[in-house]
């Protein structure tokens, strides 16, 4: 592609709505409670994943979630929970078709119950992982056993989805191999982006309870009453699987704010991006780590100069997203969210939580630093690629290209292979994205997801249909808005995703044809916004 300068590109498509025909349409989500929604265990779910076409394969493995204090680097040594002592957790690789059996064994303190998510994997409902919705929580002491065929190729991780322990160190890389791939690269490497606080200045909950508070009472921050009905944030661990914190293996106090002032030891002001519309992010995060290390002391990848190496980027975030490149390299954008696209050369890529982007890149000789720049909050994540002889840059290093081209998901076009069929539209639903940070009252339509009540006001969707969804950002902050169990298409030609940028005050539509029966959630994949309520149930009609 022709040189185009920065930030253009990416501003000009990022939050344009997707051209689509607008067939029949809602303008709330379903919201008749007697309308009987499929069981995630139910009859049309198995016959769903009979049709998946699988190898006979068995890959059997066993996580287990227990607290431990791991190496970051750099004399960074936080406890944390962590699956089977590491972080990120020992990569997971399959065939297209194999059956993935993973034992989650829960060893973590204080009888804190969680779960295991799959993150963009298109699997059977029940083995989805989102307590209360699809599986009880895993209580502390028990075992659950996730069984399903993963038959789409692609780059995913996988995570808790119980509390925001998403944004403890319990996530791993899953990487799903393509027996047919016509990809022609010499080598792999998986690069997992991550912010990190926990163990370090306080633990996640920590962060929840200062957040929650709001800025309300402190005569600063946006207004939230846009469209959000003045409802209250809900704390989604209210259920068995409720995430408690403050737990003995945790360094630091409470950071609830008792009577009067409000702490501020988490909440992070004045963070501001271009490329994300205004406010970049809410927490303040001592570290930014790639593949578990600090910038300080990083990964280091060696190869050879000449050679061509896919990249599987993924980000493992809570509340960053994240702006890459590789020093004195070009990138070719080949695949986002598992599915491929027509190729792209970029200086760089704004990758946002749980998005994940294969690129190709062909190594110089030399030593190169691969930075993660923390959109906004002035900070990095580094690794170095290392091919030949040189010192290693400093941890603060800014190559040339973070300023070049950068792209996101909004300019791309889907593969050829993988473009969604032409169809009438059957169902258009809003989904407003509301709230903000006076109140800190992050929610959908107005309407914070109760845990208590996961069938409660779905969205309604019926099996064979094509679904469009417009989402609406009424809000002054960005959201990467994540759908479980499908892939969508942005307008008629965009990228297949899972998780997709949504910027403030601008409009996406999506497009998925509603082929894997059951209840999903749709939410921000922002740790802290998904936990006040920015969540809701796509839910297929029995």
């Amino acid at each position: 592609m022709t040189s185009i300068n920065r930030r253009s590109v990416l501003l000009a498509g990022l939050g344009a709505a997707g051209a689509g025909t607008l067939a029949a349409c809602s303008s709330d989500s379903g919201s008749d409670v007697n309308n009987a929604l499929v069981n995630p265990s139910g009859s049309p779910v198995a016959a769903a994943e009979k049709k998946r076409k699988g190898t006979g394969r068995r890959q059997k493995l066993t996580l287990t979630a227990a607290p431990g204090m791991i190496d970051l680097g750099g004399g960074v040594m936080p406890r944390t929970w962590a699956f089977d002592g590491r972080t990120p957790g020992k990569e997971v690789r399959l065939s297209v078709g194999d059956t993935l059996v993973a034992e989650l064994s829960n060893q973590l303190p204080n009888r804190t119950a969680t779960s295991v998510h799959w993150h963009g994997i298109a699997l059977r409902n029940d083995m989805d992982g989102v307590p209360p919705a699809t599986q009880t929580a895993v209580r502390a002491g028990s075992t659950f056993t996730y069984e399903f065929v993963a038959d789409a190729p692609g780059t995913y991780f996988f995570h808790p989805h119980v509390g925001v322990q998403l944004d403890r160190g319990l996530y791993a890389p899953l990487i799903v191999e393509d027996p047919k791939e016509t990809l022609a690269y010499d080598d792999e490497w998986v690069v997992l982006l991550d912010d990190w606080v926990d163990g370090v200045t306080g633990t996640p909950d920590e962060v929840f309870a200062e957040l929650k508070q709001g800025m309300g009472g402190m005569g600063m921050g946006e207004s939230a009453s846009s469209g959000s009905s003045g409802m209250e944030g809900h704390d989604m661990g209210d259920m068995g699987g409720m995430d408690m914190g403050g737990d003995s293996e945790s360094p630091s106090p409470s950071a609830s704010a008792s009577s009067g002032g409000m702490s501020m030891r988490f909440m992070l002001m004045g963070a501001e991006s271009d490329l994300l519309g205004g406010d970049a992010g809410d927490v303040k995060y001592p570290h930014h780590l790639i593949n578990g290390r600090v910038a300080s002391d990083p990964d280091v990848y060696t190869g050879k100069p000449g050679k061509k190496v896919r990249l599987r980027i993924v980000n493992a975030g809570g509340d960053t997203a994240y702006r890459v490149a590789l020093g004195d390299h070009k990138l070719t954008i080949t695949h986002t969210d598992g599915f491929p696209v027509q190729h792209q050369d970029v200086d760089a890529l704004l990758v946002g939580m749980g998005e994940r982007y294969d690129v190709l890149v062909t190594l110089g000789d030399g030593v190169f630093p691969l930075v993660a720049l923390a959109e906004g909050k002035n900070a990095n994540g580094l690794a170095l690629v290392r091919t030949g002889s040189g010192s290693a840059p400093k941890a603060t290093v800014r190559p040339k290209e973070l300023d070049g081209m950068i792209m996101s998901a909004s300019q791309l076009r889907a593969a050829d292979d993988v473009r969604l069929r032409s169809a009438k539209t059957d169902v258009t639903y809003q989904i407003k994205l509301t709230g903000g940070m006076d109140r800190y009252n992050w929610a959908i339509n107005g309407r914070p997801f109760d845990m208590k009540g996961p069938g409660a006001n779905p969205i309604l969707v019926e099996e064979g249909r094509r679904v469009r969804l417009d989402f609406v950002n009424d809000t002054d902050m960005w959201h990467p808005m994540h759908l479980h169990g499908h892939t969508y298409q942005l307008g008629d030609s965009g990228p297949r995703k899972d998780t997709s940028i949504v910027l403030p005050r601008k409009k996406l539509s999506v497009f998925f044809d509603a082929d894997n029966p059951g209840q999903w959630m749709l939410h921000c994949h922002n740790a802290y916004h998904g936990e006040a309520g920015m969540m809701a149930n796509v839910a297929y009609r029995a």
